[in-house]
């Protein structure tokens, strides 16, 4: 019984240790929970210059995120985050100006995912 107890609280402990990338949440970074099929929170605002993302995929399939311009051209895109990792994406010397985020998976934009990005 004693070995059971002390299985039952090392798997306990490992769960809370997180899963993915082991990737923790830099300093001045902007969190973004990913799921399906949401960007949490959806509006958001940043400094110009070099703009830090911490992403986690809260979801049960894999996610990214994608940074477009009001021509529709890519300003930066993260990589790919399976489900229950987190990821950092950088984007450097973003000028000020109003923002898309969406998820490029296939059929996860027309589902819903995406949202804005002010910077200024």
């Amino acid at each position: 019984m004693r070995k059971l107890a002390v299985a039952l609280l090392a798997v306990a402990a490992l769960s809370a240790c997180g899963g993915g990338s082991g990737a923790s949440q830099p300093a001045g970074s902007i969190k973004v929970t990913m799921t399906e099929f949401a960007f949490t929170p959806n509006a958001l605002t940043a400094p110009t210059g070099k703009v830090v993302f911490f992403l986690v995929n809260g979801g049960s399939v894999a996610h990214d995120m994608v940074v477009v311009n009001g021509s529709n051209s890519r300003m930066g895109a993260s990589e790919l985050v399976s489900a229950g990792d987190s990821s950092v994406f950088t984007i450097d010397n973003l000028p000020a100006g109003s923002y898309t985020i969406l998820c490029d998976q296939p059929g996860h934009e027309a589902s819903g995912m995406k949202g804005t990005l002010t910077v200024s």
